[in-house]
């Protein structure tokens, strides 16, 4: 087996001859995925985006209401609205 033949079965980059800086620069390239360490961070992210969009949905929710009185008397809930709105 030439050189050549045995470097084209190691898959990605690991096989490629690179200098240091470029993996150093470079480690996603080069380190074997981590199934575990992946997992947690897309519960991380996800948790983190859902506890966002929950922080808005309290916020928009929490708006100032008021009872206000219509034309016929019925009395129902209104949020405080602004004259540039």
């Amino acid at each position: 087996m030439s050189p050549s033949e045995n470097d084209s079965k190691v898959p990605g980059l690991r096989g490629v001859r690179t200098t240091s800086l470029f993996r150093a620069v470079n480690p996603e390239l080069f380190i074997k995925p981590n199934k575990p360490m992946m997992a947690f961070g897309l519960v991380t992210v996800t948790l983190c985006v859902g506890y966002l969009g929950y922080l808005h949905a309290v916020k928009e929710n929490s708006r100032e209401l008021y009872e206000a009185v219509d034309s016929e008397g019925e009395r129902y809930m209104r949020r405080k609205t602004s004259k540039w709105d």
